[in-house]
């Protein structure tokens, strides 16, 4: 589903939510998941365990000049059913845009997993123009959830 200011996914994977959750609140796991081809690795950062909590992200592209750093602030954090967070280059406050990750039970041994890529707190026109939004695009949220199935298979 995508919006003026938002793209939604959605996928059924084969596992419980539990080790769907693991996987996501691992930063180190990440750069398996992105489906963009931005993310690099992960700074060291410790694993997602609360709302405001920072981790930091090896990034790459053209949109920012090359390699670059990304600080991630928690905004959302309900164990094994929500997880969410603002990017920003590193050592700035987060512009607005947040990507949420919802997962629901579908049994024990399945999650429903949606991914929302949301600009719509982004105020600053000059960056509206200047990122050119939607950075990332539906099949690469298909993408993501795609490698989020095969992280969680292995």
């Amino acid at each position: 589903m995508t919006s003026d200011t938002s793209i939604t996914v959605s996928r059924t994977i084969d596992a419980p939510t539990s080790v769907v959750f693991d996987v996501l609140s691992n930063p180190e796991r990440h750069v398996d998941l992105d489906g963009s081809g931005f993310v690099v690795s992960d700074e060291k950062s410790d694993r997602i365990t609360g709302s405001g909590q920072v981790f930091r992200m090896n990034m790459t592209g053209d949109h920012m000049g090359g390699d670059y750093q990304t600080d991630n602030t928690v905004t959302g954090y309900d164990h094994n059913h929500l997880l969410a967070w603002q990017t920003a280059p590193a050592d700035t406050e987060p512009p607005g845009w947040e990507w949420v990750w919802e997962l629901e039970a579908q049994g024990s041994e399945s999650t429903e997993v949606r991914l929302t890529y949301d600009w719509s707190k982004v105020t600053d026109q000059a960056l509206l123009q200047q990122v050119g939004f939607p950075l990332v695009t539906e099949d690469q949220l298909e993408d993501s959830l795609g490698n989020l199935a095969s992280a969680v298979a292995s």
